[in-house]
């Protein structure tokens, strides 16, 4: 896996009315942490993207990341995913995010290698009531 070390990916995304803290409890009208760390796991799942094959996907595992300055409605920001690390099936990035005036995102993400047949039995059997 030493193939992805260093690979990076990009998401470029406007602030939306539905991307705002209003839409989870909170009444300032600012990007929401949420939707930043889902934008951090988009850019490393688009770091990867083409290297894995179809029957490999990866899953979200870990976050250590700081939201560090609010961004209104409207601004364009920055979201980006450099490979640091693989040891084993664990694939960590260093996430940082900006909006054109400061840096609004740093942290990692790590994302797990897994085979996909097996993760969709396991979500079928935890479905249907079945336990392992």
């Amino acid at each position: 896996m030493t193939e992805l070390m260093g690979r990076a990916g990009e998401i470029l995304h406007t602030v939306t009315p539905s991307d705002l803290a209003t839409h989870w409890n909170n009444d300032i009208p600012v990007l929401a942490t949420p939707i930043l760390l889902w934008l951090s796991e988009l850019a490393a799942m688009r770091a990867l993207e083409d290297l894995l094959p179809t029957t490999a996907m990866t899953l979200g595992i870990a976050h250590d990341s700081r939201h560090l300055a609010p961004t209104p409605l409207g601004f364009t920001i920055s979201v980006s995913a450099r490979v640091k690390a693989v040891t084993g099936k664990y694939v960590t990035f260093d996430v940082k995010a900006t909006d054109g005036f400061e840096v609004i995102l740093s942290g990692t993400h790590t994302r797990a290698i897994i085979e996909r047949e097996k993760f969709e039995e396991r979500v079928a059997d935890k479905s249907t009531g079945a336990r392992p």
